[in-house]
């Protein structure tokens, strides 16, 4: 027996046909299930592609929701800030229309308290005139009981006066006429500034002028000679001579003519005494 007849052989023992078959029929088995497996992976693989070309639309509609709710919410802002301005400037104009409404009811009463006082001021100045006429209307009266167109009054005057007075009264009967200075004719200025011119006293020629043109006297403190003035002084529209006796010389109008008549006849408003 050959000393290797016990050892056992390392070489592999011949497979069998079955079982080379079974096994390629198992390696087959997976590869195919390896195979469906993949096929199925890339099936499952793709889903993803299409459910990620779907998302750009739906960000897009969220965007313009977006854009659209911060349209709208930038317009809600702006008409509240455009109402808070209308709602600031309608209270600033309240205010500045109270304010000029009070201002307007101070003035207005500021005026009416003037008012009021100048026709306080106007009445106790009318009712003076009124008195100081009653009293020359009776001391013309006294002094004499008609007055005609000619001198009937007797004057106390002297001097320059008596000069002024003795001349107005030697131009009764003579005509009116508006602008004349004499010596035929005169209008009423005319008539005394040609009186005074006869002392050498030299009147401006208009009446508004002659009634400031000395020094404002009293009806109830007249002298022969004074100038006696119709309307306001500055403003008179007729002027003529206090001749005393309650009498006074005029060129009255194209009517009468120059004149002597008593105060009451045509009663003054005032006086200047040049003399």
């Amino acid at each position: 027996m050959s000393h290797t007849a016990h050892i056992r052989s390392h070489r592999k023992p011949r497979r069998s046909a079955s079982t080379i078959a079974m096994r390629a029929g198992v390696a087959g088995g997976v590869l195919s299930t390896l195979a469906v497996a993949g096929a199925s992976g890339s099936a499952n693989a793709a889903e993803p592609v299409t459910q990620t070309l779907e998302l750009p639309t739906l960000t897009a509609d969220l965007a313009a929701q977006v854009a659209h709710s911060a349209d709208v919410t930038q317009q809600a802002a702006a008409s509240y800030q455009l109402q808070a301005e209308r709602d600031a400037a309608a209270a600033k104009a309240a205010k500045e229309a109270k304010a000029d409404l009070a201002e307007a009811k101070k003035k207005a009463e500021e005026a009416k308290k003037k008012a009021e006082d100048a026709a306080r001021k106007e009445a106790a100045e009318r009712a003076s005139r009124t008195a100081e006429r009653a009293t020359l209307s009776a001391s013309a009266d006294t002094g004499s009981s008609t007055g005609t167109g000619s001198s009937t009054s007797t004057s106390t005057a002297t001097g320059s006066a008596a000069a002024v007075v003795s001349f107005v009264q030697a131009q009764v009967g003579k005509a009116y006429v508006s602008g004349a200075t004499g010596p035929s004719a005169y209008d009423c200025s005319g008539l005394v500034q040609a009186a005074f011119k006869q002392v050498g006293i030299s009147l401006p020629r208009v009446s508004q002028a002659q009634s400031t043109a000395g020094t404002q006297v009293g009806l109830d403190n007249l002298q022969p000679g004074d100038i006696l003035y119709w309307g306001g002084a500055g403003s008179a529209y007729h002027v003529g001579v206090y001749v005393g006796g309650g009498m006074f010389v005029g060129a009255q109008n194209s009517s009468t003519g120059v004149v002597e008549k008593p105060l009451s006849y045509d009663p003054p408003s005032g006086a200047v005494r040049v003399l």
